[in-house]
Parts: C-alpha cells; structure tokens; sequence
C-alpha cells in the first residue's frame, strides 16, 4: 500500500504553522498547521485572480461587455471567472486523488471518518482557502451579494475547517466533486452576458449542465451521502479500534463520535442532497425557458435563471461544506 503524500509544491511555512497551532488545537484542528500554508496560498491566489487575471483576461477576450459595466456588476463577473477557475481545478486534483493515493482506497469505516492522508489534507487546504476568499469578497461586497452569501460563507467556511480535526477527511473529495457541474452553470452565465442566450452554444452547454450535475449531484453525491450516513451510524458512540498498519488516525482509544457532530454533519448533508433534487428541476425549467419560444418575457425567464443560479451557488458551496465536502461549486447571484 502506498500512501500518497501531500502534492502541494510548495513547502510549509514552519513559523505560520507554529503560529497557528495553539489555536488549532484549542479548536481541535489537530491538522491544519500542516495545511495552514495552503489555506494562505490558495486565498491569496484568487484574490490575485479576481483583481488581476480576470481583468486582464476579461478585457483580452469580452472588452466591449466587461468595460462597460458598473462596479456592482464587474465584481459579480470577476467572481465567476474565480469560480470557474477553481471548480475546473478542485475537480482535476480530487479526481487524482481518488485514483492515485491507495492509502485513501484501503481505508475501513474508522480510517474513512478519523483517518487521514496528506493528499486529502490538501483538497480540505484548498477548499477552506476559497472560502476565506468568499468570506472576506462577500462581506466587503454586502450591497452585491447581501447577507444570506454572508452567512452561507461562514457556515461552508466552517463546515469545511471540521475537515481539519480530521473529521471525514476521506470524503473530501467524494463532495467536492459536486463541482463538475460549476463550469458549466458559469459558462451558461456568461453566455448570457454577452448576448448569446438561446444560441447552440447555450443549448450544448446547457445539456452538459443538466447531465454534470445529475451525475455529480444526484447519483454520486446521493451514493457518498448513503455511504457516510453508515460509517457514522455505525461508528456513533464506539471507542476506535486499533487502526490498520499505516493509516493515520488522530483520535485517542478513549474518543467516541461527539453525538453533537455526527448530528451536524448528518443534518446539513441531508438537507444539501435534497435539495439538490429540487434544484435540478428548476434547472431543467430555466434551461427549457431559453429554447421554448414563447413561454416567457426574456426577462420574466433571465429573473427565473438568476434564481436557480443563486440556489445552485448556495447549494455547491454548501455541499461543498459537507465537512470536508467540500464544494463550491460556487456560481453567484446577479
């Protein structure tokens, strides 16, 4: 069995770990001194994207849609080229994780919620990096985005730092697969944007939507939410046992499931998976809207797709939150 070790390339930053690890361990992060480097990096990175390679490829490629919005507007677009950008890469890497690091693939039920590898470390590092930017975009920009992106921000900035106690760090990358379908939801917005609603462009990208995200969403998500579900049920209020030879697993023999967490976690995952349910048929209406001629006002239909773009964001990022969910499947409001 081979363990994948952390990928990141660049190395820890020994006095930013030492400065954190007090409050880590007072918060149980036992892990995110290892990580904290990343969270920096991966935060600074997209605000780097979002005040510089947005402009900057924004003006390159769509000069006379960009430059003429109003500031409200140009935050919302360089936020979603930030999304787009981070939902296509998050979704890359997970992706070699799952199939690349055999430690991860030989963990039991106890490994799969207490253990630890540093690959997955990694995509928590990532996720928890995106959302501080959120987190700080959203609450400088609360006349853009207003106060429920505020609480969302805090609570999938949360949900997705539990990763870090390790708590179901293994299915860190499961949830944050819900972000296959954000390139496409942010592309769809663009079309929009630029004048290209109704278009085969739209359509084909439309299809890949709805596909990508029952996919990602409703079959796989709902499969990785059953497989959870059992790993706490059966796991709730038992001591650990010895783990198996090379797995890492940070609790001591005298540590059950916190009935407190197990519940949290459980709650907020089942309501996310149903809700994906509901999203995906206001999708399917939004998307059907912009190719069946006369069923709604342009506008009527745009405010209709706004909605469903808004909840969509709301629910990728929040599943993404699913511990180390992870998710953002980020697409904003207009």
């Amino acid at each position: 069995m081979e363990a994948l070790k952390d990928p990141f390339p660049l190395a820890p930053i020994p006095w930013l770990s030492e400065w954190i690890r007090p409050v880590a361990n007072r918060l149980g992060l036992v892990i995110l001194p290892m990580h904290i480097h990343e969270v920096v990096y991966s935060a600074g990175f997209y605000f780097f994207a979002q005040h510089v390679i947005s402009p900057i490829l924004s003006n390159m490629f769509a000069a006379k849609h960009y430059s003429h919005l109003s500031r409200k507007k140009k935050i919302n677009w360089d936020v979603h080229v930030v999304s787009l950008f981070q939902s296509v890469m998050i979704s890359v890497l997970a992706l070699w994780v799952m199939f690349t690091d055999e430690e991860r693939m030989s963990m039991d039920r106890e490994g799969r919620l207490w253990g630890y590898t540093g690959s997955c470390g990694l995509i928590a590092g990532l996720a928890v990096g995106y959302f501080v930017w959120d987190l700080v975009v959203t609450s400088l920009n609360l006349d853009v985005f207003g106060i429920g992106a505020l609480a969302h921000a805090i609570s999938a900035l949360t949900a997705f730092s539990l990763g870090f106690r390790p708590f179901v760090n293994y299915y860190a990358c499961n949830f944050i697969l819900w972000e296959i379908s954000t390139p496409f939801l942010n592309i769809h917005w663009f079309l929009d944007k630029v004048n290209m609603t109704g278009t085969k462009a739209q359509l084909y990208n439309g299809l890949l939507l709805l596909f990508s995200f029952f996919s990602s969403r409703l079959v796989f998500g709902n499969y990785s939410a059953i497989k959870v579900f059992t790993d706490i049920y059966y796991t709730l209020g038992k001591n650990p046992s010895t783990p198996g030879e090379g797995v890492q697993i940070f609790v001591t023999k005298d540590t059950t499931l916190p009935t407190w967490l197990a519940l949290s976690y459980v709650t907020s995952n089942a309501v996310l998976t149903t809700l994906n349910v509901y999203w995906f048929f206001m999708m399917i209406k939004a998307v059907r809207k912009r190719f069946t001629p006369g069923t709604e006002s342009p506008d009527k239909a745009g405010k209709v797709e706004k909605m469903v773009a808004t909840e969509v964001e709301i629910d990728v990022s929040a599943t993404g939150s699913d511990m180390p969910n992870a998710q953002d499947v980020r697409s904003r409001r207009t």
